[in-house]
């Protein structure tokens, strides 16, 4: 009677639901599980299968429940079974013994039956054993598998007998047990196993199959699912997923098969319900895409007709006006055969031109003779000279009419819609950021071409906020490289970017990652006017790159020639002074640079330590006091009026007394001089109130040096040369500044 009652219950929820949202319901879930449902293992009455249905069946099913194709007795090697899944078509292993391993879905089947009777509910069920005419069934038996009127139920199941125990159901003409039973033993499910997510039986459990797996009993599962509860935004997936995988995916989904209790189902269906407005949204959005999908598909078609029509015209065109090229020259080369055919048929015996000379020979008359003959001469003499060198006035081979349309063939033959524009290609080489973020990308070599590009960039050493990512946008970029302006210093950016075309936006470029200067961009110029040589220092016009030439000069001013090196030291400052705030520059210094000095200093202090410095014989003298050196006392607690940074030969020079050395020979200690590669530009940032110099890689922003600096008063950049060298300051990314040019002590603006 639990069964009954249980009917009943099912009955009245479903005739609460509209008779069409069911129907549109179940006619969605014939549809998806047409593959599982129509059959049953362990069914005696099977459900009419339609004839498509059945060719859809995958051949696992065709050799009878249980089994599947190419199975023989006492095979070694059985043939793994896979079955696609109706929601998700991810293969599954049913294993060897097929559908037959599965758990019947009791639930789904219950749920169609339900359905078939709310529709077919004037059909009466009629008893199965009665006489002709049957009478109408009130009872049902699951362990008879028959209906009964209430006569032949008492008929068939006598008092006193092991059928009188058999529990009447619902008139039904589809039976099956009120509870799961195991595939491999036939026993009732008791027990759940965690560990498998698989229903068992208490066989299963004492199995080694589940040993070592945490069992529970099935009350317990129960009312774990009942307690658990649902994300509200997930009620009518979890209804679908648990209606369409609970009879099929085996390993995955056969936890599935405990189905919420009914006040949940009802709260999914009520949340479904409470929702039409939003589905009926929904649905009119839908048709109104399939009706713009229509109309685009329908302009799209005749774009295309267009387009191709276009090129006939073009193909027709051209055909013309070869065709009449053609004809021109044929008619051309047909009169001047004809002509020559004419004047050699005037060469035949009694005709033209011979008959002619024939009768002028009969000529008795001298002074007539020799008037005719005169002209008769030349025309017999060009007419032998034709014969002798025959040729036709004209070809018959057309050959230079021949088109070559293998190119057009094979652009005709790879004529298809247009793509979008590949993934851009980031420039690493000539991407870096300054002044401004000069950023460079490229497509690949097949990729279609790209009207104009997006760039999106953002930083990424800000605190993340909650919610989507957010970048800033460019839009509508022509050309393969762009500016940001305005970057925040000492920050680091992420940048990408992504073409279009007709068809579309493409894909993003790899993302690229950018550190900022520490500091403001100084911008400066080089100030040669004074110096110890000044013949020895080369400056561009530009003032932005110096070069030393030592030359014939040097070796002239030398005094010992044959006992040592002579050499001098050139200097050049930059024509800006920095009196507060931070500020970052970087140059590039030649690799085949003897030696070079890179850095800062008090403009006083060298302009009187430089400007009457002399010569020195060895690449040691040192006019900064030994302070990249590490020769300085320690015990001297002023700051050094100069800070360099020294470079020979492509190695930066260090010293045992900078303060980054450590970090670089990988010693905690003292260590002696050491050497690094020369990067490809160094970055100076100068912090004036701390009194602090930094010397870094300005490609990766890595620190190679921090000295201290004496900021008593303006300070300037410097650069000293030893023999010969070149540096090259860096350009500024965006609008150059206005530069000044003194000349005479007055001040005029180029």
């Amino acid at each position: 009677m639990e069964t009954s009652v249980a009917g009943q219950g099912h009955l009245s929820v479903l005739q609460g639901v509209r008779r069409p949202f069911i129907q549109a319901v179940m006619r969605a879930e014939l549809w998806h599980n047409k593959k599982s449902f129509f059959f049953f293992p362990r069914s005696r009455f099977p459900a009419p299968r339609p004839a498509e249905m059945l060719t859809s069946l995958p051949p696992c099913t065709s050799t009878g429940f249980g089994t599947y194709p190419g199975r023989k007795r006492g095979a070694l090697h059985p043939q793994v079974i896979m079955f696609p899944c109706p929601a998700c078509q991810g293969d599954v292993d049913l294993g060897e013994r097929g559908l037959a391993g599965l758990f019947r879905n009791l639930t789904l089947e219950r749920v169609v039956e339900r359905y078939r009777q709310s529709v077919s509910v004037g059909g009466a069920i009629l008893c199965q054993l009665c006489k002709p005419p049957p009478l109408e069934a009130t009872k049902g038996c699951t362990e008879c598998r028959a209906t009964f009127c209430n006569e032949c139920f008492k008929l068939f199941h006598p008092w006193g007998t092991q059928k009188a125990q058999h529990e009447p159901t619902l008139p039904t003409l589809s039976f099956r047990p009120k509870g799961l039973m195991c595939p491999d033993h036939k026993e009732e499910v008791t027990h759940y196993c965690k560990t498998c997510q698989r229903l068992v039986c208490q066989l299963c459990r004492v199995r080694r199959t589940h040993g070592g797996h945490k069992i529970t009993p099935v009350l317990s599962a129960y009312q774990a699912l009942k307690v658990r509860t649902l994300p509200r935004s997930a009620h009518t997936h979890a209804l679908w997923h648990l209606l369409l995988h609970a009879g099929l995916c085996r390993a995955r989904h056969d936890a599935h098969l405990f189905l919420p209790p009914q006040d949940k189902l009802t709260k999914s269906l009520t949340y479904i319900l409470g929702n039409q407005d939003t589905v009926q949204t929904q649905i009119c959005e839908l048709e109104e895409t399939v009706r713009h999908t229509e109309v685009s598909g329908q302009q799209a078609k005749e774009e295309v007709s267009q387009l191709v029509r276009g090129l006939g015209a073009v193909l027709e065109e051209k055909r013309a006006s070869l065709l009449q090229a053609i004809e021109e020259c044929q008619q051309e080369r047909l009169a001047r055969l004809g002509a020559q055919i004419q004047e050699h048929r005037s060469l035949l015996d009694g005709s033209g031109l011979v008959g002619y000379a024939q009768e002028v020979l009969k000529e008795t008359d001298q002074p007539c003779f020799v008037q005719a003959a005169k002209q008769l001469h030349n025309r017999i003499a060009r007419a032998t000279e034709a014969l002798q060198t025959f040729r036709p006035a004209a070809s018959s081979s057309f050959r230079h009419c021949q088109l070559d349309v293998g190119r057009e063939m094979k652009l005709l033959t790879e004529l298809n819609f247009l793509r979008v524009p590949e993934a851009p290609v980031i420039d690493t080489q000539r991407t870096f950021a300054y002044d401004q973020i000069f950023l460079c990308w490229r497509l690949p070599p097949h990729s279609p071409p790209a009207w104009h590009y997006t760039i999106e960039f953002r930083r990424t050493d800000v605190p993340a906020q909650p919610g989507p990512t957010r970048w800033q946008r460019r839009e509508e970029v022509r050309g393969t490289s762009a500016l940001l302006e305005n970057p925040d210093t000492g920050s680091v950016y992420v940048l990408r970017v992504r073409g279009c075309n007709k068809a579309g936006y493409g894909e993003y470029s790899e993302d690229v990652h950018l550190h900022t200067p520490p500091a403001p961009v100084l911008h400066f110029f080089l100030d040669g006017r004074w110096g110890t040589s000044r013949e020895r220092l080369a400056i561009s016009k530009d003032q932005r790159a110096v070069r030393s030439v030592p030359g014939l000069p040097l070796l002239l001013a030398a005094e010992r020639l044959l006992t040592g090196c002579h050499l001098s030291v050139d200097v050049v400052l930059g024509d800006v002074a920095v009196t507060q705030g931070r500020s970052y520059w970087a140059c590039a210094v030649d690799p085949a640079s003897y030696l070079v000095k890179v850095g800062v200093g008090l403009e006083s202090k060298l302009q009187e330590s430089f400007q009457g410095a002399p010569d020195v014989v060895s690449p040691r003298y040192d006019p900064d006091s030994g302070h990249d050196s590490g020769a300085e006392d320690a015990t001297v607690e002023a700051s050094p009026p100069f800070a360099f940074l020294t470079i020979g030969m492509g190695k930066i020079l260090l010293g045992s007394g900078a303060s980054s050395n450590a970090g670089l020979t990988g010693r905690d200690g003292p260590a002696a001089s050491c050497t690094v590669p020369l990067p490809p530009r160094l970055g100076i940032c100068l912090d004036y109130e701390r009194g602090r110099v930094s010397f870094l890689d300005a490609v990766s922003f890595r620190g190679l040096l921090e000295c201290p600096l004496d900021c008593s008063g303006p300070v300037c950049p410097a650069f000293c040369f030893i023999g010969g060298g070149a540096v090259q300051l860096q350009e500024p990314v965006g609008t150059k500044p206005e530069r000044k040019v003194t000349i005479g002590g007055f001040a005029k603006l180029d």
